[in-house]
């Protein structure tokens, strides 16, 4: 369990290919102090913990993961966001967050309004009784508050200090992103769903 509060940013170090998958070496400052089967946030995937060294972890990512986040696109190179597990001493300055991507969904506009920036993001249509004005989401692991929605997309307004420490100012109109909804929000509908017979 998670909160959506980046601790910091890690560096896809090298990417080898698995039967199905892959493995990533990350870089970051925490490496040395993690341990072989802690679950850690990598852009919004929990992931486990296979190897690690004073510079690295090793993480392993199956087939499913592929498919179904934006992983499949990751590279050498890239910056991703990091979070540790929530333990029970911490305060959830954020909101649940699980690790379990629901959807990918598609930068659509990232605009400027003074120092902050507002998001665009589109997603598929299956998803939208999940999204909630002013309600939280998980974008690459980060817990942020929907400010405008319609139809299958939605905006976030991201703030400079948000910007500056995780990899949202590396993104751009078009890349894909790991979206999670509330947890909250997904039990109540499928609640709902189930009250007035619908599976």
């Amino acid at each position: 369990m998670f909160t959506g509060i980046v601790a910091e940013t890690g560096k896809i170090e090298k990417i080898l290919p698995l039967e199905g998958g892959r493995e990533l070496d990350i870089s970051c400052s925490f490496a040395g102090d993690t341990h072989i089967d802690e679950s850690i946030s990598v852009n919004g995937v929990c992931l486990t913990v296979i190897r690690q060294n004073d510079q690295i972890f090793t993480v392993q990512c199956v087939e499913e993961t592929l498919r179904k986040t934006s992983f499949g696109n990751i590279a050498e190179g890239d910056e991703v966001n990091l979070e540790r597990s929530l333990t029970l001493d911490k305060a959830i300055e954020g909101h649940i967050v699980q690790g379990h991507v629901d959807a990918v969904g598609k930068i659509e506009k990232i605009e400027a309004e003074g120092n902050d920036r507002l998001v665009t993001v589109s997603y598929p249509e299956e998803f939208i009784p999940y999204v909630v004005g002013r309600g939280s989401i998980a974008i690459d692991g980060i817990s942020l508050t929907v400010a405008r929605e319609e139809e299958n997309r939605f905006t976030v307004a991201i703030i400079p200090y948000t910007r500056d420490y995780t990899n949202m100012k590396n993104l751009r109109e078009g890349d894909v992103v790991n979206l999670e909804f509330d947890i909250f929000g997904k039990y109540i509908v499928r609640y709902m769903e189930k009250m007035h017979g619908k599976e």
